[in-house]
């Protein structure tokens, strides 16, 4: 079974275009469905075979979810990571029909992400401190991922090259490998601006770390210093060390700046996200543009990020309807 399981990832990767993000989710979702078999039918690890992900396994997979108390959320999706991968089962001829389609999946509590009104984002976007270099950093993340909408991922993803400042847009490679073009607004170019004159000195604080005590510059023509060479392309976001700014890094400074600024609790930068789709509804985007920006397929999925107010709902209604006064 686990030799299905690589083969499943590597169609993931290359025929799908799963992000490696994804491919690790599916990875330890499935282990971990492949490693209860055993405990589900009393078979040997090394016995296990693709006939062996019948529906009698799956539902009990579930069962065992909701016995150690995983949330609706996290048994649902292992379930759709295990009807993927037995549906790919199916497709390479290793079983008979499709058992992931006979299981029910769990009903899930709508709820709504979390996101900040206008006034809490405008605070949020003024806490770093752009007295020094990373706080400039932390600004012009903080004023794109706000002005863009982009997942996490796709913000530490961005490299020199996909920005254009002067047209202030983003080239993105979303999920799936789609690639899209964002818009952001002239206070996020300002703050990438800012951010980029410190990002050499980054750089060479990190060569410096590396190669020890500095070298002089070498030489060329009458004595005078060779002209540096410019990157063209490489990590639009550094760390203090010079590297790639991870999402893990980018998630805890969004929550540091949030608690500086507000009393909100479980605030990441998805909600940033959230918050993007949700002010451009509010100020009367359509859900199909909305849907262009965030890089949904389906409208359906733009429509669980946003949503109106009960107050401008009331509002609307007062201002509309003929005898509401």
């Amino acid at each position: 079974m686990k030799g299905h399981l690589k083969a499943f990832l590597v169609h993931l990767r290359d025929n799908r275009g799963a992000s490696p993000h994804t491919v690790r989710a599916y990875e330890g979702d499935l282990s971990q469905f492949i490693g209860f078999l055993p405990i589900h039918n009393g078979k040997a690890a090394r016995d296990q075979r693709p006939s062996d992900c019948d529906v009698a396994a799956i539902r009990s997979f579930l069962a065992e979810l909701y016995r150690t108390r995983r949330s609706r959320k996290t048994a649902a999706r292992k379930l759709a990571s295990v009807r993927a991968f037995v549906r790919y089962l199916r497709r390479e001829s290793l079983i008979d029909g499709d058992p992931g389609s006979l299981v029910s999946s769990p009903r899930l509590d709508a709820k709504l992400p979390a996101h900040l009104e206008i006034d809490e984002m405008t605070r949020l976007l003024e806490t770093p401190n752009e007295g020094t270099a990373l706080g400039r950093r932390d600004r012009a993340i903080l004023e794109l991922l706000y002005a863009s909408g982009l997942r996490l991922g796709e913000l530490v993803g961005l490299d020199l090259d996909h920005v254009n400042l002067g047209g202030r847009m983003v080239r993105v490679l979303g999920k799936g490998g789609k690639e899209r073009v964002v818009p952001f607004n002239t206070s996020a170019e300002q703050a990438i601006r800012a951010y980029l004159r410190d990002r050499p000195d980054l750089e060479r604080a990190a060569a410096r770390q590396r190669s020890g005590p500095a070298r002089p510059a070498p030489r060329s023509g009458a004595g005078r210093p060779a002209p540096r060479r410019t990157a063209g392309s490489g990590p639009l976001f550094l760390n203090f060390r010079g590297g790639r700014l991870t999402g893990r890094s980018v998630h805890r400074l969004v929550r540091r700046y949030v608690a500086a600024c507000s009393a909100r609790l479980g605030v990441s930068p998805h909600a940033l996200r959230h918050s993007f789709a949700t002010h451009l509804l509010e100020r009367g985007a359509d859900l199909r543009s909305i849907q262009e920006l965030l890089g949904h397929a389906q409208l359906s999925t733009t429509q669980r990020y946003t949503h109106v107010s009960a107050a401008q709902l009331i509002d609307v209604y007062r201002k509309a309807h003929p005898h509401a006064k």
